[in-house]
């Protein structure tokens, strides 16, 4: 009977020390890990997703689509509720096509409730794996960016990251309109991973769709004669600008060689740039409208007033001559833009005096951003009157010892093909639930220079170094440029030029100005051979496409 006593109060006495052991657990648990435990849980159960906005639609004029949303699937996983980790490695990346191997260690890895094993998958592949029922893999709804129109206004349209975020072009530049506000749901699931239910949810704000001016016919037609142009003559890069002379909508904006927005990681940054913006040249002669608009805008001259030029010219330390040899002739102010004579657009500039060029080229837009919603612009290289040297006024009249854009120079000339209104360019026609922008506008020179200035670049055309910029059936206005480029150490190249072309057609009510650039052309340098016949062809299809009807004989361009 001791003994039964004995044994029942051990039985109690452990009991007792069970319980007060588990009492103790009990407190321990509640008191310290309570809230690592309460985390554990939530984090098995429950969890919040962002739900991606959907980002703007960029259309051309036409309503083609340039950059798009595509339906894609990111594929993620709470290692937590993976069973079996080498399993389910297998399958997503026998399914993905992904490599089990790296898949792995994400799927062991159970100090994280979440990783992603694939970013906007293949939606098909994606909804295969999930008829598998893997406990722990989770899938949500993303976009892919996409450019369906590929390498064709890959440098306007630029291209948006794996967040889609832009990084470049318009799409870093209109990021916000295009990218709206993301959402977001925190879902509670069983033990299993099933979903239950949805206890909140934020809604989502899509980003708005854009409406550029670009037209995806032209911009593809440009591109293609650029490519040619390069590979007829050589050189580093091609850029050409189609702007509508009326509104400054940009038609065409193109850059070779160019990319394929879809594969952007494979392009190097220099080939992503959009020079057309970015990159400076020292324009040459395509600049001596400046000097001869100053001079009749002030009175000074008038296009029949007459020189008598020497074949050169001394400027301080300098000796300017012309680029053909010739005797001393009389020209007359017309002469002198059409035969683009160095001497008689110095001798125009000494006139003018060095503040009032400085001024001239000031009201052209030079040395400041012309606006453009395009990210990156950049303002050019103008010397300040007070810091010109003696030879400076040999120079600048001339296009050397300046930095322009190509964007600058367009609008400077659709200044003047437009009546002497300077309309600042654009790539925007309107962003959806707004209406489109008014033009922004400023008078340069008078309708009366503007005509005069027409007069004397159509003579360019006809008579002088752009003839081979003629396009059949309509008078054409421009100027060619050939400019050395300028040596790091000091002065200028010998074996490097950037060869141009800018004008405006049809010259009696100008519908498009149009410039070509090409960088250091190989097989020879000059504008009116190299750029002047691109120039011909993208104008020529830009016409007709259009439909803007003929105003000259289709045989050769005269006065009329």
């Amino acid at each position: 009977m001791r003994q039964a006593n004995r044994r029942i109060r051990l039985i109690v006495a452990v009991f007792a020390l069970v319980f007060a052991a588990a009492i103790v657990r009990v407190a321990w648990l509640q008191a310290v890990k309570a809230q690592a435990l309460d985390d554990l849980a939530t984090s098995q159960h429950r969890e919040t997703l962002t739900v991606p906005a959907h980002r703007g639609t960029i259309f051309d004029r036409t309503g083609v689509q340039l950059a798009v949303g595509e339906r894609a699937t990111t594929v993620y996983a709470n290692p937590r509720q993976i069973v079996n980790a080498r399993d389910a490695a297998i399958a997503v990346g026998h399914t993905l096509g992904l490599d089990p191997g790296k898949l792995y260690p994400l799927l062991t890895d159970r100090s994280r409730g979440f990783v992603y094993l694939e970013r906007k998958a293949d939606p098909d592949l994606a909804k295969e794996l999930q008829r598998k029922e893997i406990v722990g893999l989770g899938f949500y709804p993303e976009e892919r960016r996409a450019y369906p129109q590929r390498d064709v206004a890959a440098e306007v349209v630029g291209f948006a990251g794996t967040d889609n975020r832009g990084l470049t072009g318009l799409e870093l530049g209109l990021n916000e309109v295009l990218s709206g506000k993301d959402g977001s749901k925190t879902i509670v699931r069983d033990p299993f991973g099933r979903r239950l239910e949805t206890i909140a949810s934020v809604p989502v704000r899509d980003g708005r769709d854009v409406y550029l001016t670009i037209d995806h016919t032209i911009q593809g037609q440009v591109e293609r004669v650029l490519r040619e142009t390069l590979g007829e003559w050589g050189g580093k890069a091609a850029t050409a600008v189609v702007m509508d002379a009326r509104t400054g909508g940009i038609l065409a904006l193109g850059v070779e060689p160019g990319f394929d927005a879809n594969v952007v990681p494979q392009v190097s940054r220099d080939r992503v740039r959009n020079r057309a913006v970015t990159d400076t040249y020292e324009p040459g002669s395509t600049f001596k409208v400046v000097t001869l608009a100053g001079v009749l805008e002030e009175g000074l001259v008038t296009p029949r007033t007459t020189y008598t030029l020497p074949y050169e010219i001394q400027i301080a330390d300098r000796v300017i001559h012309d680029a053909t040899p010739r005797e001393t002739e009389t020209m007359t102010v017309s002469d002198i833009l059409t035969r683009s004579s160095n001497v008689g657009v110095i001798t125009l500039a000494s006139e003018l005096r060095k503040e009032n060029l400085a001024r001239w080229t000031e009201r052209f837009g030079f040395g400041r951003p012309t606006g453009v919603d395009y990210p990156g612009e950049t303002n050019g290289i103008v010397i300040p009157p007070e810091d010109w040297s003696g030879s400076t006024i040999g120079n600048v009249p001339l296009g050397q010892g300046i930095a322009v854009t190509p964007m600058q120079m367009v609008a400077a000339y659709g200044a003047i093909a437009n009546g002497g209104t300077w309309l600042r360019p654009h790539l925007v026609e309107r962003v959806e639930g707004d209406q489109a922008k008014k033009p922004v506008t400023r008078r340069v020179i008078e309708k009366r220079t503007a005509r005069q200035l027409t007069r004397m670049l159509r003579g360019v055309v006809r008579e002088g170094s752009g003839a081979a910029a003629q396009v059949s059936g309509y008078h054409v206005a421009g100027k060619t440029g050939t400019a050395a480029k300028a040596e790091p150490s000091g002065g200028y190249s010998k074996s490097r030029y950037l060869a141009s072309f800018v004008g405006f057609a049809p010259a009696t009510d100008p519908r498009i100005v149009v410039l070509v650039t090409v960088d250091e052309p190989k097989r020879t340098i000059w504008g009116g051979t190299v750029a002047a016949p691109a120039f011909a062809e993208i104008a020529g299809f830009a016409l007709q496409y259009l439909e803007v009807p003929p105003d000259a004989p289709a045989t050769t361009e005269t006065d009329g």
